[in-house]
Formats: C-alpha cells, sequence, structure tokens
C-alpha cells in the first residue's frame, strides 16, 4: 500500500535525498502496517518522535495505516 509521509522541524534530516523540506512523500509499507513501520523504514530514533498524525487526526503510533493515508511526523518541541 501506499501512503503519503510529512516529516516537521527537525525530522525533515530523514527524508528521502532530493526532498523539498515541508513536501510530503511517498511510501510503499506492506498492508496494514502500523506508524512505527513508517518511524522504522527511516530509520528515525524513537525519542526524536513526540506526535504522529493520520489525515489530521492525532494517532498512536500503534495505529494501522491504509492505502492513502497521509502521516505527518512530529518531534518534541523545546523551547523557553
Amino acid at each position: 500500500m501506499k501512503v503519503k509521509v510529512k516529516l516537521f522541524a527537525t525530522l525533515q534530516r530523514y527524508a528521502p535525498e532530493g526532498q523539498f523540506a515541508g513536501e510530503p512523500f511517498e511510501m510503499e509499507l506492506p498492508e496494514g502496517s502500523p506508524i512505527t513501520a513508517v518511524i522504522e523504514r527511516l530509520a528515525i530514533r524513537p525519542h526524536e518522535v513526540k506526535v504522529t498524525f493520520v489525515n489530521g487526526k492525532a494517532r498512536a503510533e500503534v495505529y494501522r495505516l491504509k492505502e492513502g493515508d497521509e502521516v505527518g511526523i512530529f518531534p518534541p518541541v523545546g523551547g523557553g
């Protein structure tokens, strides 16, 4: 199945080579894969992920994806 992935802020460095910052990219995954499959495939370290969204709704990383889903992955935000 194909899903679209968008990485935010510091996670953009895990996007495929030549990908423009903030632009979604397609990823092929086995049917019913969880969000963690996206994180693992991109080699993002788990502590770098704070929030994951699917089709604009916050979802747990174990959420099972469907064909055409749009996944957004956000890092923790610091500041003061």
